[in-house]
């Protein structure tokens, strides 16, 4: 049972004859004990001529799976085996972040008929996205008061990663085709693969000349290579407590989710193998031995529930895991936020167990703002923190100098610009021979 905002009213009302009777001489309290003694009766009446809200069947009608930011359709379905028709309000439960609207919705269904409510949702959040129940209140002719019943029924959604770094892919894909057909080189060398024979030019290597099949064809044949297929690129997205830090409009978490997409949907597209592994002290996501069309939603179902945690991230635990998905040499993408020595110390001490890969690229997100900062003068302030940004620059500028030091590559920017960056490396990497 639940009243209405008009049952306070009624009894606000139950002044003017208060004050009546008081005029008229009749005792306050004999009138006002019968003003709320007539309300009270007709709040009974209300309920009981209210439908009753257990007497239907409630159902929904919920996508899988959506990507964050897009709007989903959600429907509820109301069947009303009542006797009665039935006036009620419905409350689908969800979570602030599935972004349901906050007006409750209006139900007008006839007696053993059925009523679909439309509730429409925009997440803005990655993860599961739960509603364990449907409320409905049924409310009486008078409006006063009414029943409610809660109606146990699940509804979830999985939240994907929005991807939309995804304009950028026509474009590498593009020049992933040019690079196919134009990457036939004469000398071959590590990461290059045989690709066919052609007939000798002057000016050509004769250390590539095919002497057996120059005998079959009669004259000089040449062979010649292109960057070798199959290769293996394994991205380690770094889930620890700087990857919590905020950047832009989200995390930097969700910027290397970004990136980590856009190289995965390049690399299989290249014939290459992509294994993705989410860790910070345990995996928190792992995809290996999924190829084709099915890695994208693959690697998207793996990274949707996957938040960061504020824990310091075991990197010798993660190069370890690398191990355990490939033993060929492969191209190694680290997505993490290496901008202070303190922090970076222990990716750096762990950086040589990743010395049997061919490549380890460190892609790191930045905040324009911290540059932006760097360049103020007008106060006494903005000098403080023009003083303290330019700190923070040059100690992401050593964690990059030590991280070339090393063996690796460091690629910084900030989420709108790296992940076409580093598929920009990528494709430079294809185009040299190194992957």
């Amino acid at each position: 049972m639940f009243v209405t905002g008009r049952l306070a009213v009624a009894i606000a009302v139950g002044i003017v004859p208060l004050v009546l009777a008081g005029l008229a001489g009749y005792p306050a309290y004999a009138v006002l004990g019968a003003w709320i003694g007539l309300c009270v009766l007709l709040v009974g009446l209300d309920v009981a001529l209210a439908a009753n809200p257990r007497s239907v069947t409630v159902s929904r009608r919920v996508p899988k799976r959506v990507r964050m930011g897009e709007p989903v359709p959600v429907t509820v379905i109301v069947h009303n085996h009542g006797a009665r028709t039935l006036h009620a309000v419905l409350r689908d439960a969800w979570q602030p972040t599935a972004g349901a609207p906050t007006e409750r919705q209006h139900l007008h269904i006839p007696a053993g008929e059925r009523g679909r409510v439309a509730i429409p949702l925009l997440p803005r959040r990655r993860g599961e996205l739960v509603s364990d129940f449907v409320m409905i209140r049924s409310r009486g002719p008078l409006g006063l008061a009414g029943r409610q019943a809660r109606h146990s029924v699940r509804g979830a959604i999985r939240v994907l990663p929005a991807f939309s770094s995804r304009k950028h892919l026509p474009s590498r894909l593009a020049r992933l085709r040019e690079l196919d057909g134009n990457t036939s080189i004469q000398v071959r060398g590590q990461g290059t693969e045989f690709d066919s024979l052609r007939e000798y030019v002057r000016g050509d290597d004769v250390r590539s000349i095919d002497w057996r099949a120059t005998a079959r064809a009669g004259t000089t044949m040449l062979r010649t290579w292109r960057p070798e297929r199959d290769r293996h690129v394994v991205i380690i997205i770094d889930t620890g407590r700087t990857a919590a830090a905020r950047v832009g409009d989200g995390t930097r978490v969700d910027a290397s989710l970004e990136a980590a997409l856009l190289l995965a949907a390049l690399a299989a597209r290249a014939g290459d193998h992509v294994h993705l592994l989410m860790y910070d002290r345990a995996v928190r996501g792992r995809v290996t031995g999924v190829d084709g069309a099915a890695l994208l939603p693959a690697l998207t179902d793996a990274m949707a529930p996957v938040h960061a945690r504020l824990v310091d991230t075991d990197w010798h635990g993660a190069f370890a895991a690398v191990r355990t998905l490939t033993t060929r040499p492969s191209l190694i993408v680290v997505l993490t936020a290496q901008d202070a020595a303190e922090s970076a110390r222990g990716f750096l001490g762990a950086f040589p167990d990743a010395s049997r890969a061919t490549t380890v690229l460190v892609g790191s997100v930045t905040d324009d703002g911290i540059a932006v900062l760097a360049r103020q003068r007008d106060s006494r302030e903005d000098v403080y923190l023009a003083a303290a940004a330019e700190r923070t620059l040059r100690d992401a500028e050593n964690v990059a100098d030590a991280i070339r030091r090393a063996g690796g590559e460091a690629i910084a920017a900030d989420p709108e610009d790296l992940p076409p960056r580093i598929a920009d490396r990528y494709l430079e990497l294809k185009a040299a021979g190194r992957l």
